[in-house]
C-alpha cells in the first residue's frame, strides 16, 4: 500500500491553456488497460527536458534528445507503457522514429516535432503497429482536462496515479501549473524509471526553460531514491505554452520568475515524493536530512549512502532501531577527512548519537516509537560547515522482492 498517498482528485487538476491530452488502450503489453497517451501542444509552446544519466539509455530517450537539439518547435509528445524500447538496438531506434512519424502524419506536422517516451519491460521489441493503431483513439480522446486520465495512462507497477496542480497570480494574471509522474521502482537520483510531465501557461522566455527544468529536477526528482537503480528511460519534461497573458518572464531571479519557480517546484516535489510514497513494497516514507557539511555535494553524498543502504532500509521496514547502521553508512559515504567525534544523529525528535557516540539519554523504546511511524525523518549533523541537503526514500520490504521477481509474469 502507498504511504499516505491517495489518487488525485481530478477536479483539482487545472487544465493548462494550450495543452490537450488523449489516452487510449493500445494493448502494448496487456489488454484492457490505458497504455497510450498523447500530449498535443498549441503552436508557440516551448519544451525542455532532462533525461536519464544511464549510458544504456532507451531508444525514445535518444530520439527525444535528437529532436530537442534539432531546434524544431515541439507540437506533440507520445507515451507508451508496457514496453521500454530499451536494449533494442537499431530496430528500437527505428521503432521510436516510426512512432513519431505516424503521429506527425496524423497531425500534419514534422516528425521532428514529436517526442516519444516509453516505459516498461527492457529488451523486448516495441509493438509499433499496436501503438500506431491506437493513435486515432488517443487523438479523438484529447481534451484539456484529461490530466487524470494521463496519470493513469503512464503507470506501470505504480499502484496509484500521480498528479499535482497549482495556480499562482503573476502580475494580476492567473497562471496554471499541472503535472503527472509515474514510477515505483528502479528509482535513483539522476532520474529513475520515471516519467514526469509538467506544463504551465506562464509566459517565460524560451531560453530560460532548459536551465529551469534542470533546477527543478535537481531539487525534486534528483532527490529521491527507492532501490538505487538508475533506469534507461527516465525523462522529465517541462512545457510552457505562454498563454497566461502576463508580461514575459525574462529573468528567473525577478519577482515573477521566483513566483513561477516556487510554484513549479512545489508541483515537481509533490510528484517526486509521490513516487517514493508509492515505492514498490514501501511501508514508510523517510526523509534523510544532512546538515553541517562543507558543501551541498558532500551532504548529498552522506544522505544517499544512508538512503541506499539495504541494511538501513530493512531496519526501517522491521521498525528495528538498529541505528548503528545509519552511522556506518555515514562513515563509508566517502568523506575522507570526516571526524566522527563531531557527528550527531537524530531520529525525528529523538537524539540518538552525540559527538559520534550513543547519547546517554537515548532509550531504545524512543527509537522504536519513531521507527513504527509511517513517516520518519533521519537528521545527521556533520559538524563541518553550513551546507545542508535532503533526500527522500522508503524502506525495503518483502513485497519489493516479490514485485520485481514477478515483474514479467
Amino acid at each position: 500500500m502507498p504511504v499516505n498517498l491517495s489518487a488525485p482528485d481530478v477536479r483539482s487538476l487545472h487544465p493548462v491553456a494550450g495543452v490537450r491530452i488523449g489516452v487510449a488502450e493500445a494493448g502494448v503489453r496487456k489488454a484492457n488497460r490505458k497504455d497510450l497517451t498523447v500530449f498535443l501542444l498549441d503552436e508557440g509552446a516551448s519544451v525542455a527536458g532532462v533525461f536519464t544519466s544511464n549510458r544504456f539509455c532507451a531508444a525514445p530517450v535518444q530520439v527525444c534528445r535528437e529532436h530537442l537539439h534539432g531546434g524544431s518547435a515541439i507540437r506533440a509528445m507520445v507515451v507508451n507503457t508496457g514496453n521500454a524500447n530499451a536494449g533494442t538496438g537499431a530496430a528500437g531506434l527505428q521503432a521510436a522514429r516510426d512512432t513519431c512519424a505516424a503521429l506527425a502524419q496524423q497531425l500534419g506536422i514534422e516528425t521532428s516535432q514529436v517526442l516519444p517516451f516509453s516505459t516498461g519491460v527492457i529488451m523486448e521489441p516495441l509493438p509499433v503497429e499496436r501503438i500506431v493503431a491506437g493513435l486515432p483513439a488517443a487523438l479523438t480522446d484529447a481534451q484539456p482536462a484529461h490530466w487524470g486520465r494521463a496519470a493513469e495512462g503512464i503507470m506501470t507497477t505504480d499502484t496509484l496515479p500521480k498528479a499535482a496542480s497549482r495556480r499562482v497570480e503573476i502580475e494580476g494574471r492567473t497562471v496554471s501549473i499541472t503535472g503527472i509522474s509515474k514510477g515505483a521502482g528502479m528509482i535513483r537520483p539522476n532520474m529513475a524509471t520515471m516519467l514526469g510531465f509538467v506544463a504551465t501557461d506562464a509566459c517565460i522566455a524560451p531560453e530560460l526553460l532548459q536551465p529551469l527544468v534542470c533546477e527543478l529536477a535537481d531539487a525534486s526528482f534528483n532527490r529521491i531514491t527507492i532501490d538505487g537503480d538508475t533506469s534507461t528511460n527516465d525523462s522529465f519534461m517541462l512545457v510552457a505554452t505562454h498563454q497566461a497573458g502576463h508580461a514575459p518572464i525574462t529573468q528567473l531571479g525577478s519577482e515573477a520568475g521566483q513566483q513561477l519557480k516556487a510554484a513549479l517546484l512545489a508541483v515537481a516535489q509533490e510528484l517526486a515524493q509521490a513516487i517514493v510514497r508509492d515505492g514498490e513494497g514501501a511501508t514508510k516514507f523517510i526523509t534523510v536530512r544532512v546538515e553541517g557539511g562543507r558543501t551541498g555535494e558532500e551532504c548529498r553524498q552522506v544522505a544517499y549512502a544512508i538512503a541506499h543502504s539495504p541494511l538501513v532500509k530493512t531496519a526501517f521496514f522491521a521498525s528495528d532501531p538498529n541505528l548503528g547502521r545509519i552511522l556506518a553508512a555515514v562513515g563509508y559515504a566517502g568523506i575522507a577527512d570526516l571526524d566522527q567525534t563531531l557527528i550527531d544523529l537524530y531520529l525525528d525528535d529523538v537524539h540518538v548519537a552525540v559527538q559520534g557516540g550513543r547519547n546517554p539519554a537515548y532509550r531504545e523504546e524512543d527509537g522504536q516509537r519513531v521507527m513504527r511511524q509511517s513517516e520518519i525523518t533521519v537528521r545527521v549533523l556533520l559538524g563541518r560547515g553550513e551546507a545542508a541537503d535532503t533526500v527522500w526514500t522508503c524502506d525495503l520490504s518483502h513485497d519489493y522482492v516479490t514485485i520485481n521477481a514477478d515483474y514479467r509474469s
